[in-house]
């Protein structure tokens, strides 16, 4: 078996070789070959696995994005994409070659972190990737989406405001204007900028992906009505992408650069006329939605992992996010798929680490995924420490690791690919 690297010319036998692994057939292109989630594909950054008798038996591919880390740091990350195996030449190796072969050339390229989106939770791990964040989809039966009054109150009985306070139902003076998809394909992208680069956990969208509407929606041209939020000067600051079939109203997705946008926009699908029900999908962990509600079990949640992180160089990424606490910790780290092993003196001081290899004595011993997990600061040392896969060696080590590894704000990922 030869794996190799693609050309635009590959593009239609990795697309078909890929939608066979799962069974599938590919769409009809549009005639622009635009709003297909794979015409956003890099064929330099994509694999073919080749089997002995010439047949493209399996496929890998990379997207270029930015991540957004703890502190605002944007950085390179490779997106990994389009893993797919023929149903004839499974349990055969062909995965764990292609995923060494891919590891080794984003190294090759200089790159410290991979992340995807895994169709199978089980398959990843070994490879060294770890859940990094999470999503929640949110139902409202709409006869109990009645807001509740906020009980937290200013000076003198004025409606606290700020961040902190959270959003007061009469603290926001901006508008929603009703759109639709092909109205405001600028602004749906200016708004998902701006956010992503404040929010841990986000990726960037590339803007050959809006215009060839390579996604799901509200990145496809699909058709969707869109709730966009203006501030009092009139500037766009969020926005609800959604669809209204058999009297469910489904939020794509909604980003609002702050409280007070986010609640206006949930207002206002939450007040649609005409429907049972609204599901919010892919809301950050720990959201409070659910608490401004009247009734708060009106809202149904199911939780699930979305991005998951593979460091590939671990001084070089640790040092590139920022910190919340002071301290020092080593950590020794395994990772096993690509028989590497690291001890690392973790020093941060004033929001900036310093990692170096160093001969002391481990605080953790953990494996490359968990340390993916971690990395976002969307899932805690002490967690993993509990769940019996990291390891602390002296008492106090995990709390530790727990105030060091906090990010400023949970990290969240709305971006498919």
């Amino acid at each position: 078996m030869e794996i190799r690297p693609t050309t635009d010319k590959d593009l239609d036998v990795f697309v078909d070789t890929l939608h066979a692994a799962f069974g599938r057939f590919p769409e009809t292109p549009a005639e622009d070959g635009g709003g297909l989630w794979w015409s956003a594909l890099e064929t330099d950054r994509s694999l073919l696995a080749v089997a002995a008798d010439g047949r493209p038996v399996g496929t890998a591919s990379a997207y270029s994005f930015e991540l957004t880390l703890p502190g605002e740091a944007l950085v390179p990350a490779a997106g990994v994409t389009g893993v797919g195996v023929l149903p004839s030449h499974r349990r055969q190796g062909v995965l764990t070659a292609m995923m060494r072969h891919q590891l080794v050339e984003l190294r090759s390229r200089g790159e410290f972190l991979s992340v995807l989106l895994a169709s199978e939770a089980l398959i990843y791990r070994r490879f060294g990737y770890g859940p990094a964040t999470y999503a929640q989809q949110l139902t409202v039966a709409r006869h109990q989406a009645a807001f509740a009054r906020p009980r937290a109150r200013g000076t003198a009985g004025i409606p606290a405001t700020g961040s902190d306070a959270g959003p007061d139902a009469g603290s926001d003076t901006g508008s929603v204007e009703l759109l639709r998809r092909a109205e405001c394909g600028g602004i749906l992208e200016e708004v998902y900028d701006r956010y992503r680069r404040a929010q841990p956990g986000a990726l960037s969208r590339p803007h050959r992906w809006w215009a060839l509407g390579a996604g799901q929606p509200p990145v496809s041209s699909a058709p969707r009505h869109v709730a966009v939020h203006r501030d009092p000067d009139g500037v766009p600051d969020g926005y609800a992408s959604y669809s209204v079939e058999s009297n469910t109203l489904t939020v794509d997705e909604t980003i609002a650069t702050d409280d007070a946008a986010f609640t206006a926009l949930a207002r206002f699908v939450l007040g649609h006329d005409l429907v049972t029900q609204v599901v919010f999908k892919r809301l950050p962990p720990e959201h409070p939605l659910r608490w401004q509600l009247e009734d708060f079990r009106a809202g149904q949640v199911s939780d699930d992992d979305w991005l998951w992180v593979r460091l590939l160089d671990v001084p070089r990424a640790l040092t590139a996010r920022g910190w919340c606490a002071d301290g020092e910790l080593v950590l020794d780290v395994d990772d096993p798929f690509l028989g590497e092993h690291g001890r690392y003196l973790l020093t941060v001081r004033g929001g900036e680490a310093d990692c170096v290899p160093t001969d002391r004595e481990p605080d953790l011993s953990l494996d490359v995924s968990d340390l993916g997990s971690v990395y976002l600061g969307g899932t805690t040392p002490s967690t993993l420490v509990r769940a019996g896969h990291v390891r602390a060696h002296r008492p106090g080590a995990a709390a530790l690791a727990d105030a060091l590894f906090r990010a400023e704000r949970p990290p969240h990922c709305l971006h498919w690919f």
